[in-house]
């Protein structure tokens, strides 16, 4: 649905993998804890059922980045189907994500991101969120009300980082403003591309857990994505 297109801002930023990296880079340092604390929420509507099951089998990287760094906690959200949206419990372990991840079967429906970022929002208002990664391919929504409540999120301190799979022009629009809005990030990755989700999946949860001095260690020895990202922190 594109009759919100009137509405629709500049983006901020290509959507490019690099450009996502860089805006990695100026996020702003993650409050430090005993943990990481991270809301992955992912669209789980019926177009999505593969890039959940892509997900599924890559999550488990980003709690195995993080246990050097004190760890990461991860709370998964997920809307799918006609006015359902779902929030787990914190997990810490891979394999309970996992559980809950392979439990969840897509149905058809309309977006839901307004109601995912006024949930964040409020997670944030009760204790610490270092970061929200949202993934989806369409946005269905009226831009207008997902920035005021990307606002409510960026006065909490939690920055989005906006995943869109596809080239959706209309979601491209709003997904950059949003993480612009939170001083998060915004990146497009390919449908299908199992590697780039990983390495971008990897790259916030470090984030989240250790901040920018974290990616830059684990640039040494990793691959050209995270390789960039140290060169650029270093650089700025």
């Amino acid at each position: 649905m594109n009759e919100h297109k009137q509405d629709l801002p500049t983006p901020a930023r290509s959507g490019e993998v690099a450009a996502f990296l860089e805006r990695v880079a100026r996020a702003p340092v993650p409050v430090k804890g005993s943990c990481g604390r991270l809301i992955f929420a992912i669209d789980a509507t019926a177009s999505r059922e593969p890039t959940w099951d892509r997900a599924s089998h890559l999550q488990a990287e980003m709690f195995h980045v993080t246990e050097a760094l004190g760890g990461l906690e991860v709370q998964l959200v997920y809307y799918r189907g006609y006015g359902e949206l779902r929030a787990s419990p914190w997990v810490s372990e891979a394999a309970s994500l996992a559980r809950q991840m392979t439990a969840v079967s897509c149905r058809g429906g309309l977006t839901q991101i307004e109601r995912v970022l006024r949930h964040c929002a409020q997670e944030a208002a009760t204790g610490k969120v270092s970061a929200v990664v949202f993934v989806g391919d369409c946005v269905e929504e009226s831009p207008a009300k997902l920035y005021q409540v990307a606002g409510e999120l960026s006065l909490r301190g939690a920055p989005a980082f906006m995943f869109l799979e596809g080239h959706d022009r209309h979601a491209e629009a709003c997904f950059a403003e949003i993480a612009a809005i939170t001083h998060g990030a915004f990146c497009r990755f390919d449908s299908g591309s199992a590697e780039q989700l990983r390495q971008l999946l990897t790259a916030v949860a470090v984030y989240a857990s250790g901040g920018r001095e974290a990616l830059r260690q684990l640039a040494h020895g990793q691959g050209a994505l995270l390789r960039q990202l140290a060169h650029q922190v270093d650089g700025g």
